[in-house]
């Protein structure tokens, strides 16, 4: 069940800029135990939610690796989202809503709010702390920020810092939300459409080749204006305007290339070095969106970091498909 932290104060961004309030919205299962070190909390990615049970079942449940009947289980919606922590459908100090007036935040920002709920939470300490893709970012700040905080440290699929492959992807997909000119119109389906088309150039480096090639397979007598991967795109663009807003979209992917564990830390090796956690990093062997020297970076300046493979054909996504293999290399390391 989503619960709801409101705190009545302004929140400072990193900007200097300022939130007249802040609302978290968070998910916690199972119960602190008596030494109140059972701590998992999960940083989800881009467009995922607070209820982690959901989006990543095979991974989060009784039996599972992450098992409600061990631990207190912790995922917070990250600021800037729509699904209840404060972002661009949330209202300003006028009572209006953002929509695209939302400020720009960053990684650091959604990190200072996790650790307020921790605070309100009465967490000390944490036993393990997690996530992928941008939910990596999120951890890896937390834990230069509060090393002596966090126990063990998994990083999925992530990196130290945004490259420019990942800025560029990210400003095609932004260009895309601009070029629909319902994106400024204060309205709740403002950029709907160009959010479709930022969804759909996401996919593919969220995938790779060999997996579009495989899933979606044209065959010789297909009609080429209807082929599989076409109206597989299509979908997934949809389908995502069903859930999610542009603007929150928006501002995440800008978000996202806030992202340099190094900015004012004298450099990445440096930054990283503050690390104390016990560290596993976690890369995916067909992820071009952060491939293997992003993985190298992470497991080469954190203190005696643990790099391992994960294989898998669906590239960046494999960290959200292949749960029996990701819970062994998990498992193994956190015992």
């Amino acid at each position: 069940m989503i619960q709801k932290l409101k705190i009545d104060k302004p929140f400072l961004l990193e900007s200097g800029k300022t939130l007249h309030e802040l609302e978290i919205a968070f998910h916690t299962y199972g119960k602190l135990n008596a030494t109140r070190d059972n701590v998992v909390w999960i940083c989800h990615a881009l467009t995922a939610n607070s209820d982690v049970a959901d989006w990543w079942s095979g991974m989060t449940g009784p039996g599972k690796c992450f098992d409600p009947e061990k631990h207190f289980i912790v995922c917070a919606n990250i600021l800037g989202s729509c699904y209840g922590t404060t972002g661009p459908l949330s209202k300003d100090e006028n009572g209006e809503i953002y929509y695209h007036r939302f400020p720009d935040i960053t990684i650091r920002d959604m990190v200072k709010a996790h650790q307020i709920l921790r605070e309100h939470l009465g967490i000390e300490k944490i036993e393990l702390l997690t996530g992928g893709s941008i939910g990596s970012f999120q951890a890896v700040e937390w834990a230069i920020t509060e090393p002596d905080r966090i126990r063990h440290l998994v990083l999925i699929a992530g990196g130290a810092s945004i490259t420019a492959w990942t800025a560029g992807l990210n400003e095609a997909q932004r260009m895309a939300i601009r070029a629909d000119k319902s994106y400024y119109d204060q309205t709740p389906d403002g950029g709907k459409d160009g959010m479709k088309a930022a969804r759909a150039m996401a996919l593919l480096s969220y995938r790779n080749a060999r997996a579009y090639n495989k899933t979606q397979p044209i065959l010789p007598d297909d009609d080429y204006r209807n082929l599989k991967a076409i109206t597989y795109q299509q979908y997934q663009g949809e389908k995502l305007a069903r859930r999610f807003d542009a603007r929150a979209y928006y501002i995440l992917t800008r978000a996202f290339d806030s992202h340099h564990a190094g900015r004012g830390r004298g450099g990445l090796p440096n930054a990283l070095a503050a690390i104390k956690a016990k560290t596993l990093v976690v890369g995916i062997d067909t992820d071009i969106l952060f491939p293997k020297e992003d993985q190298e970076i992470l497991a080469k300046y954190i203190p005696d970091a643990q790099l391992q493979w994960l294989h898998s054909e669906y590239g960046h996504d494999g960290f959200l498909l292949e749960f029996e293999t990701l819970t062994n290399i998990i498992t193994d390391f956190w015992n």
